[in-house]
């Protein structure tokens, strides 16, 4: 198990060893866990250890400098294959890198490879992928959460230190959740979305998968920030997490919701999430019940903005400027035969879904009204954040799930009931491990005002510190 980026910086500060003896562990790592896990698509070694042996001996320049890490592979990487898990973009290398990457490499932090997940990130499980099941490092026969399970597996399973993935509907914070790792999705806006493969414009948000709070806010320091490649980044300063860290929760006001939803919960993870709101509160938080009356709403609203916009930004792979093409008889056909043979079942019912919501006499009766809901959730946040600081729900109603165990898409698509909320509403989310039900890590789920990550950073390091008990290491090797 590879250290947190924390221990990996300072021990690079103390000279105490060299950016190319944790790349060496790294690599190790993956050859020797990840045939039993397939989180990664493409692992760069050569890159890697050229990349980390120009950084030996060279002067530690912020905690990033050195540490290994991987990218979920629908963020683009210039000169190394990108698929988005698609037959559509199986041999596709970009000649460009994106911008959250890009701020890794420029701050020492060495790329090792792509990890996988569902294609285009449709799905919930990375049961998805086109070219491999990713396992969840707990247990063989478990998911590890979708679409960021690549990533989540990844750091769970010790590969890499941290990860990038990306939340259009809960994609970082359920399979951090499912796996046992720290999640975060950063306020829409604040992360540069230049480079990520879209799926949902208006939700895309790409954030860390680290092992502990403060290593979250060490990779936000690294990538956020305004980019002018990126129309819907956000001109705000990049804050001092670190400074938010110790700051502890003492007079800090958690919102708790009360729906009925929770019956829905698996009586395991309500347990789990229960008991981190008493370890909280006796720590000097106060609970205040809130209500988010249109939350109810969400995941029927999510799903006719998403595929609405998944249909319009996948229009551009057609076989023609890049990506697979399949040759036809006339155009229309090299069309539908590009299409038909490069994307999965998931992917063209999303499509399908979206063109419908938007074709004429369909777009008032379904997508703008489901933008109207939008409205009325992220007002319903606003009011709740009169009365709390942050809102608190179990990131996923149950733990991780068998494979095939969720054939119907229906109940599939109900998994990330309690994290679309936040993405409809624009808002930041951060998952915390707050146990274990059969074997299996469960997470807690903290979302905060806009642009307010410092305190999600806070009462979730705070939580960390409170805990009491150790998340158990997966016994990878064992299964």
């Amino acid at each position: 198990m590879l250290p947190t980026i924390r221990e990996i910086a300072d021990s690079l500060r103390r000279k105490e060893t060299q950016p190319s003896e944790w790349m060496a562990q790294s690599l190790a790592a993956v050859r020797e866990r990840d045939g039993a896990i397939g989180a990664f698509l493409t692992l760069d070694a050569d890159g890697a250890v050229e990349r980390a042996r120009r950084l030996d001996g060279q002067p530690q320049t912020n905690p990033m400098f050195g540490v290994p890490f991987a990218l979920k592979d629908n963020i683009c990487t210039e000169g190394l294959r990108t698929t988005a898990a698609s037959r559509i973009l199986e041999s596709y290398i970009p000649p460009y890198s994106a911008t959250a990457g890009q701020r890794l490499a420029d701050a020492g932090a060495v790329l090792i490879g792509k990890t996988n997940l569902d294609e285009f990130a449709m799905g919930s499980s990375t049961e998805n992928s086109a070219f491999q099941k990713t396992r969840n490092p707990y247990h063989s026969d478990a998911v590890p959460g979708g679409s960021s399970g690549g990533s989540a597996a990844a750091v769970a399973a010790g590969l890499v230190p941290f990860a990038l993935g990306s939340d259009t509907g809960g994609s970082i914070r359920q399979p951090a959740a499912f796996c046992g790792v720290v999640g975060l999705k950063p306020t829409y806006g604040r992360v540069s979305r230049y480079g990520l493969i879209a799926f949902g414009s208006s939700l895309d948000q790409i954030g860390p998968l680290t092992r502990t709070v403060e290593d979250a806010a060490l990779v936000l320091q690294a990538i956020a920030g305004h980019d002018p490649n990126d129309s819907t980044s956000a001109p705000q300063p990049v804050d001092d997490w670190m400074a938010a860290l110790e700051r502890g929760v003492r007079g800090l006001r958690i919102g708790v919701v009360r729906t009925g939803e929770e019956e829905g919960v698996h009586p395991g993870v309500q347990a789990a999430v229960d008991a981190a709101l008493r370890t909280l509160e006796g720590a000097g938080a106060e609970i205040v019940e809130v209500a988010l009356p249109h939350a109810q709403y969400a995941v029927a609203s999510y799903y006719l903005v998403a595929p609405a916009e998944a249909s319009a930004n996948l229009a551009r792979f057609d076989g023609v400027r890049y990506g697979r093409r399949v040759v036809g008889e006339t155009l229309t056909d090299m069309y539908e035969r590009s299409r038909s043979e490069g994307f999965g079942l998931e992917v063209k019912r999303r499509i399908m879904i979206g063109t419908y919501i938007l074709s004429e006499g369909y777009y008032d009766a379904y997508y703008k009204r489901a933008q109207q809901m939008r409205t009325l959730i992220r007002q319903d946040y606003e009011a709740a954040f009169e009365r709390c600081d942050v809102v608190v729900t179990p990131t996923a109603p149950t733990p991780a799930f068998r494979f095939g165990e969720k054939s119907d898409p229906l109940q599939m698509y109900l998994t990330d009931l309690f994290t679309i909320p936040a993405n409809l509403a624009g808002l930041p989310g951060l998952s915390v491990p707050c146990g274990m039900v059969d074997g299996l890590p469960v997470g807690i789920q903290f979302v905060g005002r806009a642009f307010d990550e410092a305190t999600l950073l806070q009462i979730g390091h705070a939580y960390e510190q409170e805990r009491g008990f150790p998340m158990p290491t997966p016994e990878v090797a064992g299964q």
